[in-house]
């Protein structure tokens, strides 16, 4: 099997947490996402070319490079993804 390295895009990315909640929502179209039995709030579920995925806080959420979001888990991010300089 050929190795392939994946080419170096630019994203745009937020960490979801409870004081940016609502502007997340309104940026990837997202909505309020609560677990039972308590129904608090536990993040957002988001709209994905796979279908509807949950973003929970502390997770980011990416916009691909077609304008696609998705969520991502904190780990992943950090091994895939450095900051870029403006």
């Amino acid at each position: 099997m050929k190795k392939y390295r994946k080419k170096p895009v630019v994203i745009e990315a937020v960490q979801l947490d409870i004081t940016n909640l609502p502007k997340v929502m309104e940026w990837c179209s997202g909505q309020y996402y609560s677990q039972p039995p308590m129904r608090t709030i536990s993040g957002i579920t988001i709209q994905t070319l796979e279908g509807q995925m949950i973003g929970q806080f502390g997770d980011w959420i990416i916009k691909g490079i077609k304008g696609e979001f998705y969520p991502c888990k904190d780990d992943i991010f950090q091994a895939t993804y450095e900051p870029v300089e403006d």
